[in-house]
């Protein structure tokens, strides 16, 4: 994999792992595309989750050392919240990505799918968020339900951010706290997903050049740090229009480009 590739996709794992938009249906679009080979393949997904780690640790750098004070109530609704997608995610992943993988036009319908359905998600997660007056304090039932939508983001094309914050919006969460809650759970989600590659890289091996590694990773990082920036906003105003449209379009664009060009 040359350095360009590794920028590239970089930037496209930063900006949507926290935008509602899906990192998963966006890499294995930009892979399909460009024709890019990750070489390391695992081991290069590690890395790049562990970039996208980075600015989520500075940005809420607070809220994550509070996890850790008494009577550590947030850090209980974390462990409970992330349960749901550990479990999906250990009985469904590879047979539902097995689904999405393989360059065949049902993989691109299904991404397609997947795509839309986040763009409704969105569209109602706005319209509940704008007419909740009441809107509630962090509970167990609210960790609960955006636990459960979370564990439906396993699917590629699914977006976790965008999953999950509908999920508070359901619940009636408080736009604010949301917003920090739905990326607190992503750092539990970031890590175990390294670890689990990691498991597997260490049972495979495998020989990468470090070059590009480095300057996806990196890449990651800022692509991160700029997303959860703008994603916060969205939230607040509860405004992601924008986001529903852009997923349409590229919903259409998976299988018109798989239809008439072949990727």
């Amino acid at each position: 994999m040359r350095i360009w590739q590794a920028i590239i996709l970089g930037a496209v794992q930063g900006l949507t792992e926290f935008l509602p938009v899906s990192s998963s249906g966006h890499l294995l679009l930009i892979e399909r595309w460009l024709k890019i080979d990750t070489g390391g393949g695992l081991f290069f997904d590690i890395m790049l989750h562990l970039g996208t780690l980075i600015p989520v640790c500075i940005v809420f750098f607070k809220s994550i050392k509070g996890l850790f004070v008494k009577p550590y109530k947030t850090l209980l609704y974390l462990v409970i919240a992330t349960l749901p997608a550990v479990a999906a995610g250990f009985l469904l992943q590879d047979k539902i990505e097995s689904l999405y993988t393989g360059g065949t036009l049902l993989s691109a319908v299904l991404l397609s799918v997947s795509f839309l359905l986040t763009a409704t998600e969105l569209f109602f997660a706005g319209k509940i968020s704008q007419k909740n007056k009441n809107a509630l304090p962090l509970l167990v039932k609210s960790s609960i339900i955006m636990g459960v939508f979370q564990g439906f983001a396993i699917v590629p094309g699914l977006s976790r951010s965008g999953t999950v914050i509908t999920g508070g919006a359901v619940s009636g969460l408080e736009k604010c706290k949301n917003a920090e809650f739905a990326f607190l759970m992503s750092i539990p989600i970031i890590l175990g997903a390294a670890l689990v590659s990691g498991v597997k890289v260490a049972r495979q091996g495998v020989d990468v050049e470090l070059l590009p590694v480095l300057f996806g990773v990196m890449t990651a990082a800022v692509s991160g740090y700029i997303a959860i920036d703008v994603m916060l906003k969205a939230i607040k105003k509860a405004k992601y229009g924008w986001f529903s449209v852009y997923l349409i379009l590229l919903a259409f664009m998976s299988v018109l480009t798989k239809v008439v060009f072949g990727v």
